[in-house]
């Protein structure tokens, strides 16, 4: 926990500005896709969130959402009881990451969604980033069974150029057990080795090269209670290595994650491991037996 971090609303026009620097520098977006001062101000000022991550004078992240609404099929279900908060952006500039700084924005973004009244928040991700799975997934107890394609369409920043912007989309249950177990380090974490051993199912076995680049091959959809599938150790460095590779990652984890998720499965965990002297990153998939409290 970044205990030498404040974490608090941002109140001035300058120290909204600041959250335009800090996309450029993060995630080395240009101009065109910053969101821009007035869109944080006009959501902040209706019942969003925007909070700074401040280092003693000096904000070195920030997290920003703003209310949305569950789709429902019912007509007739009030738009007020659907209420969730759209977790937009999280952002911790360079030099600050892995100090705990973006898990204390998410906790502070929680602690402000539970004033609210709220008991859900969402955001996205690409699954093929094993950083913001370890910290969506299995840090914080979020879940997900929605892949989205393309979502957000072509981006130039340095971290999605080139390839489809495909996403999970995150749910994040914030009263719930599971998450409540979570926050307070209660469920210990899963190893790859107590995982195989439950019986969970293997639905993409992976072939590394003799530098461990891993190769995505065929995949199977999972007949079991539980199963486990890979996804590369580092996705930005294999993609500065080889383009051609990360889009075949790319759509071998589309089809592999939309086919599981349409025959009822939901990704429930995520862990680290190393596996043949290879650091390794691995889903859990579990079967989804009815409604779930997650």
């Amino acid at each position: 926990m970044a205990t030498h971090v404040l974490i608090r609303p941002l109140t001035t026009v300058e120290e909204v500005k600041q959250c335009e620097e800090i996309q450029r520098q993060a995630w080395g977006m240009d101009d065109l896709e910053v969101v821009p001062l007035s869109v944080l101000i006009t959501a902040a000022k209706n019942e969003g969130v925007l909070l700074g991550a401040f280092m003693a004078d000096q904000m070195i992240g920030f997290t920003f959402g703003f209310l949305g609404a569950r789709p429902t099929a019912q007509r007739d279900v009030p738009v007020h009881s659907r209420l969730k908060l759209c977790s937009h952006m999280t952002a911790v500039l360079p030099p600050y990451r892995d100090q705990g700084i973006g898990y204390a924005l998410k906790l502070a973004q929680r602690d402000h969604a539970l004033a609210q009244g709220l008991d859900l928040i969402t955001w996205t991700y690409d699954p093929l980033e094993g950083r913001n799975a370890a910290l969506n997934i299995a840090k914080l107890g979020t879940v997900t069974n929605t892949y989205l394609r393309n979502i957000y369409g072509e981006m130039r920043d340095a971290l999605n150029a080139g390839l489809p912007t495909d996403r999970f989309q995150v749910d994040w249950w914030i009263r719930s057990q599971r998450v409540k177990m979570r926050l307070a380090g209660e469920r210990p974490r899963l190893s790859y080795e107590q995982v195989i051993a439950s019986g969970a199912q293997v639905i993409n076995p992976v072939a590394l090269h003799n530098d461990g680049t891993p190769q995505p091959g065929a995949w199977q959809l999972p007949s079991g209670p539980m199963a486990i599938a890979e996804i590369p150790a580092d996705f930005q460095a294999l993609k500065r290595k080889d383009l051609a590779l990360a889009h075949a990652w790319r759509q071998h984890t589309r089809e592999l994650f939309e086919a599981c998720f349409a025959a009822g499965y939901i990704v429930t965990d995520f862990l680290r491991a190393v596996v043949g002297g290879w650091p390794r990153n691995f889903y859990i998939l579990t079967r989804q037996e009815g409604p779930q409290a997650w």
